[in-house]
């Protein structure tokens, strides 16, 4: 973009303003007066956008005593707009070339649908996120062409969003100078197109209003009086009466196609309040948007109407759409706008699971020492199938599917008996804590709320060390006695000193552990997305319901197992789908990975404490005496520590995204996390007294 302004500028260059008024032709064809009107926008523009302080040095081509005088513009002009304002003097002071470019304009709004810049510019035809990335990246990259009577598309060769300044300062002596010099004393073609792109719209909005989507996520409440039915009713009777030209008409069907906007748009937010009911997709969100925005752009629309004079309304008008064009390119803030509600949701969804992982006293706090112990049972059979598959010898990408599909079942065996793995306590926790956060009053003299909320930090953080202290408690001494048993049963461990070397010089804390631990976070972060997704998913698709109710399922499991299966699987749902994908990118990654020439491999802290118990059975009690081993044993902390944080850290940065919070709780929030562990450090690690 960058490079496209610097050539426009080196062609405006070219253009002085003699030269310009001599080229303005009203006989000429199509192309050469729209070439002709972006010449001149660029002779405004050439010198750089920058504030000039009146009286300004004129342009080379502007003689001195043309200069407006600092009374025309108190305090500093826009540069364009001193040219703009010495062009009109200077139509004013030649007759001839009024009249050439007068002529000019005239044709140009004379050819030109004017209404189509009004009601489409900014909005996709096609209600989909999809299609609206797609467009504009096409627009980044392809060329516009001035051969066209569409004034949204020849718009953005018009103008720039940097425009915005020169136009927001216009004063209205000058707007109604320029509005003579397109459109003298001829309103009604100004209106003309404002009252077109309102029917416009206002049928787009009618539309979406009724799109099932939409429709059946809105409060029905708000839709009683049928604000969306009467929509496009209102503009036809608003076009009646200004075609008429009674005024209070006129005044009174604009108010109240107001009050229809403002339903419309509060039945329209309503939708947000019934995610959890119905879910949401980016789709709709994008849809949501563009009603919204519809409504706003016939509110400005309608200003133009009911102005004595259009020229102020409509230097409003396109100031906004001006701003308008400035996000119509922006590809990153399509995404980040339109995901938003979607993230928000997933975190959600993720909050209602974090909270049963949050422990508040002694009873929760040893019932998750007792469920960590027997995931970590589970995390020691999956230690000894890894070996298993790996002494197989199949290639990379096998090796990595048998992996994860190991992983995967042991994860959702922990999930189904109701056991737990301390690496997913992390990004579920996280938007519980985000939801916590938001609930903060602003009250710089109230602490209460802040210590709850370390409380509430407290609670998480001995909930992680008991998650951790049961798994490893639990997954190490059965490994350790598996391999003491196997050695004492059949003369040989089941995992031989052949893979214990390997286990103590893959794991070590000398090697890339640190970074492969990190890596892991960020795919047990993954994996509490793809749960949020899937549930939002299964949710938005009414997979519940169709599972209860539908016949050919009723008639194969019965209504009353059909309705146990339906509710099985929406309390599952994200369970499944975060433990399987979990299980299969720990497995997978690493031989994707390798096939790209990534050397990149996955550390979990459970299943690394297992496969070192593992290499310590191996070699018995002379491990002890080798340094390895506990390089090893000091990676496990580290490794531990990397997980949750990493893990954690994200999660609860998109939670919070995801709500629109601002820590600016932050300093207070600190203080008060360093007065509990100077306090009471072992809050931290232990439960209270009963």
């Amino acid at each position: 973009m960058a490079e496209t302004r610097a050539g426009r500028a080196r062609a405006a260059s070219a253009w002085d303003l003699t030269a310009l008024l001599n080229a303005a032709d009203p006989k000429a064809g199509l192309a050469e007066r729209h070439l002709w009107l972006v010449r001149l926008m660029e002779w405004l523009r050439h010198a750089p956008l920058q504030r000039a302080t009146v009286p300004d040095v004129p342009a080379p081509d502007e003689p001195a005593a043309d200069v407006p005088a600092a009374a025309d513009a108190p305090g500093p002009t826009p540069r364009p707009l001193v040219k703009l304002r010495h062009l009109l003097r200077l139509l004013d002071q030649h007759p001839e070339h009024r009249a050439r470019v007068q002529g000019l304009l005239q044709a140009f709004w004379r050819e030109i649908d004017a209404a189509a810049l009004f009601a489409d510019f900014g909005f996709t035809p096609r209600v989909a996120l999809g299609h609206e990335l797609a467009a504009r990246l096409r627009r980044r990259v392809l060329p516009g062409t001035p051969e066209t009577a569409d004034l949204a598309e020849l718009f953005t060769l018009l103008f720039v969003p940097q425009d915005a300044e020169w136009l927001a300062a216009l004063d209205d002596a000058t707007t109604a100078r320029l509005a003579e010099l397109i459109a003298p004393a001829d309103a009604a073609t100004w209106r003309g197109a404002m009252l077109d792109a309102i029917t416009i719209l206002a049928s787009a909005v009618h539309g979406a209003g009724f799109s099932p989507p939409l429709r059946q996520r809105m409060d029905a409440r708000l839709l009683a009086d049928e604000p969306f039915r009467q929509l496009a009713r209102s503009a036809d009777a608003l076009r009646l009466a200004v075609a008429a030209g009674d005024q209070a008409a006129t005044l009174r069907e604009a108010q109240y196609l107001r009050a229809l906007l403002d339903a419309c748009r509060r039945a329209a937010a309503s939708i947000t309040g019934h995610l959890e009911q119905y879910g949401v997709s980016v789709d709709i969100v994008f849809e949501m948007d563009q009603l919204r925005a519809r409504t706003t752009r016939i509110e400005l629309l309608l200003g133009g109407v009911l102005a004595p004079r259009p020229a102020p309304e409509m230097r409003r008008l396109l100031a906004a759409l001006l701003r308008v064009q400035g996000e119509s390119l922006g590809v990153r803030k399509l995404l980040a706008r339109h995901y938003s509600l979607l993230a928000r949701q997933v975190a959600e969804r993720n909050a209602e699971t974090g909270e049963h992982y949050i422990t508040r006293d002694r009873g929760e706090y040893a019932d998750m020492l007792k469920r960590a112990a027997g995931g970590g049972a589970v995390i020691a059979g999956t230690t000894f199938v890894k070996f298993a598959i790996a002494a197989i010898g199949l290639s990379a990408f096998w090796t990595g599917f048998w992996s994860g599909a190991n992983y995967a079942a042991s994860f959702v065996l922990i999930m189904l008996l109701h056991w737990t793995v301390a690496t997913k306590q992390p990004a579920m926790t996280a938007p519980a804590m985000a939801e916590a956060l938001a609930e903060l009053p602003r009250n710089d003299h109230d602490d209460t709320a802040v210590e709850a909320f370390v409380d509430k930090i407290a609670q998480l953080i001995r909930s992680q060390a008991a998650g951790i202290f049961g798994n490893l408690a639990l997954c190490a001494p059965l490994v350790l006695a598996v391999q003491l048993l196997g050695g004492a049963l059949f003369g040989a461990p089941p995992v031989g000193a052949e893979s214990a070397a390997y286990v103590k010089q893959s794991l070590t804390l000398l090697g890339p552990t640190a970074l492969y631990a990190a890596f892991t976070g960020v795919l047990l972060f993954a994996s509490s997305l793809i749960a949020g997704w899937a549930e939002n998913w299964f949710v938005f698709h009414r997979l519940d319901s169709a599972i209860a109710w539908n016949p050919r399922i009723v008639a194969r499991l019965g209504a009353a197992r059909a309705q146990r299966w339906a509710a099985w699987w929406r309390a599952n749902v994200s369970g499944l789908a975060a433990n399987v994908s979990l299980g299969m990118m720990l497995g997978l990654v690493p031989a994707l990975a390798g096939f790209v020439g990534l050397p990149i491999e996955v550390r979990h802290v459970t299943l690394s404490t297992g496969q070192l118990a593992a290499a310590a059975g191996a070699e018995g009690w002379a491990v002890l005496r080798d340094p390895a081993f506990w390089w090893c044993l000091a990676a496990i902390g580290v490794t531990g520590v990397l997980n949750l944080t990493v893990s954690f850290v994200l999660a609860f940065k998109v939670a919070l995204r995801s709500r629109g919070i601002r820590l600016r709780e932050r300093d207070r929030i600190h203080a008060a996390i360093r007065r509990r562990l100077a306090r009471r450090p072992l809050s931290f690690i232990l439960p209270p007294r009963a």
